[in-house]
């Protein structure tokens, strides 16, 4: 028996994958959710869904556990708001300071950076001629 995929998975099509799709978002950033912490790049992708990118420094974030973590988190946290988002792709990158934050207090500023990236995604779209 095959059992039918969650709608909130995070399948190889929802990744940048490539160093093209992380060059064309480097060169072509439109969009950015940014807290000291962390910092969210997006721009739009042409596609019916978003895609997630990420960028753990080991400059920025020195122990390997703690990169992990924040990746574990940027992954669920993205998975929850996979359809919520515009279609983006999107780069959470670590700046100094994120692993010093826990699990919970990553959770939270995740969120509040998803939500402005909406915001902000919607806000773009409004203005765009069309």
């Amino acid at each position: 028996m095959h059992q039918a995929r969650s709608e909130f998975g995070f399948p190889k099509p929802l990744r940048l994958l490539t160093a093209a799709h992380y060059r064309a978002l480097f060169s072509g950033t439109q969009l950015r959710a940014a807290h000291p912490n962390l910092l969210i790049l997006a721009r739009p992708n042409g596609l019916d869904h978003p895609r997630l990118g990420l960028v753990m420094a080991k400059k920025h974030v020195r122990n390997a556990t703690d990169r992990n973590r924040i990746k574990r988190v940027a992954r669920e946290t993205f998975r929850l708001r996979q359809h919520q988002l515009p279609a983006v792709d999107a780069v959470v990158l670590a700046r100094p300071g994120a692993g010093e934050l826990d699990s919970a207090a990553l959770h939270k500023l995740l969120d509040k950076l998803w939500r402005k990236l909406a915001k902000r995604a919607a806000a773009e779209h409004e203005r765009a001629p069309r």
